[in-house]
Order: structure tokens, then sequence, then C-alpha cells
């Protein structure tokens, strides 16, 4: 069944505010099968590199003017757009603080994994491995796109909003694909 939240079928387009590597979302299953559900908070890092705290969800309290970047789908395969809102334990709500959104809003946050050590209360702290928030400045078109449709605060959340669902796929394969490099002159 296709869900009616998904602005393709009202004839418009909205790009993932987040999305998600294989490794990502694979450090995520784990956490998920030892700790169950989880939501993730982006740090105050302000660029490319800083890391989201992983919580079991509900146990990091989102302020109402938090922003909800999206859901990620623990169960979506790489290159597959989604079709419904992921639901249950492979739900994995992303928020961001409402002013580093401000500062944040022109890019999307790609989720991933790299060796190391989590920080702080993280889930992810004792794992050897620990995510990593890259990011790429959005299109044009693409912010266009998303100013038609605002991301969601915790307020709007709280009142059962839900965000639309994106049009593009939220998991890729390979960090070119969400973060490509761009082309040297020579």
């Amino acid at each position: 069944m296709v869900d009616t939240r998904r602005p393709d079928t009202l004839g418009g387009h909205v790009p993932p505010r987040v999305i998600a590597l294989p490794a990502g979302l694979d450090l995520l299953r784990r956490l998920r099968d030892r700790h169950g559900a989880l939501m993730l908070h982006q740090s105050g890092g302000c660029c490319d590199g800083s890391a989201p705290m992983c919580y079991r969800d509900g146990e990091f309290r989102v302020g109402q003017r938090d922003v909800q970047l999206g859901v990620l789908d623990l169960g979506a395969e790489a290159g597959q757009a989604p079709m419904a809102a992921p639901q249950g334990t492979d739900a994995v709500p992303v928020w961001i603080s409402g002013p580093q959104f401000a500062a944040w809003q022109h890019t999307q946050l790609v989720i991933d994994a790299v060796p190391g050590r989590g920080s702080g209360f993280s889930l992810d702290a004792p794992e050897g491995e620990r995510l990593l928030t890259r990011s790429r400045v959005f299109e044009t078109e693409e912010m266009e796109a998303l100013e038609r449709h605002p991301a969601l605060t915790g307020s709007q959340v709280d009142a059962g909003k839900q965000p639309p669902l994106p049009t593009d796929p939220v998991v890729v394969a390979e960090v070119a694909e969400a973060c490509p490099l761009p082309l040297r002159r020579g």
C-alpha cells in the first residue's frame, strides 16, 4: 500500500533531510537488537564529522523547538525509495536542536559509522565503532522543495503530525553517492 504522505503522489518531490550509509545502518541495527527502539539527536557539533548521539527511543527528552529531520528505516535497502513509513523498532527518528537546524537547514545529513569510540552517553560508546555525521549542501531545487515541506518541530510531532515520506532513497551504498566530490578543473 502506498503511503498517502508521499509528496510525489501529490506532484511534489521532497529529498530526505537525513540519509544513511550501510555501515551506519548496520551499527544502528546492532544497537537496536541490544537496546530496543532507538532515536538519534545530532550533537552540538557545527560541521561535517560531528557525532549524532544515539539513545533508546524516549530516553532523551526532545524539546518543543527541536526539529525532526526524518525517520531512518532500519529495514531499508540501499537505493530504494520508501513506500511507507517505518514501523516499530525499524523506525529511528533523527532530531536536531532548533538553533542548530537554522544553521544546518541547507544540508542533508548522512549517518555513517567509522572505527572509534562513541561520545558520552551515546549507546555506540562501547562498540568500537561510532556514528558519524557527514553532510552535503542541498541543490537549489532541493531547497525549494524543502521550503514547501518544512521540517517538523517537537511540538508538531507531539501533536501527531508526521513528515512527508521522502521521494528519494534514504540509504545509499557509497559515500560518493551521498557526498560527491566536485570535479577538479585543470
